[in-house]
């Protein structure tokens, strides 16, 4: 049983960094492209709230490993949430409709 136990936490935690390194991609997007456009704020701010609680839960219970996983995803998914904002209210846009 010991055996198995150790081969669950060991994919448990393979997916947790997984998890984290998914949004990566994204962040590499909208560092690229510096345009928001098509993605919805409020979805990855649910996903931090998810892992925030998540979080919480793994503190409450000792699990080190979930706690963990969560921070990173929390930094990833935060840093995407983050852009998301910025290039959707905080760009400033240019003025090319200006008539000189």
């Amino acid at each position: 049983m010991q055996y198995l136990e150790l081969i669950i936490n060991i994919g448990f935690s393979i997916c947790l960094i997984a998890n984290a390194a998914l949004y990566i991609p994204q962040i590499f997007a909208l560092l690229k492209v510096k345009n928001s456009e098509g993605l919805s704020l409020f979805t990855f701010l649910g996903f931090n709230m998810i892992q925030l609680f998540t979080l919480f839960h793994g503190w409450i219970v000792n699990d080190l490993i979930l706690a963990v996983g969560c921070i990173f995803s929390l930094i990833t998914c935060g840093t995407v949430s983050w852009l998301i904002a910025y290039y959707k209210y905080f760009q400033k846009k240019p003025l090319d409709n200006v008539v000189r």
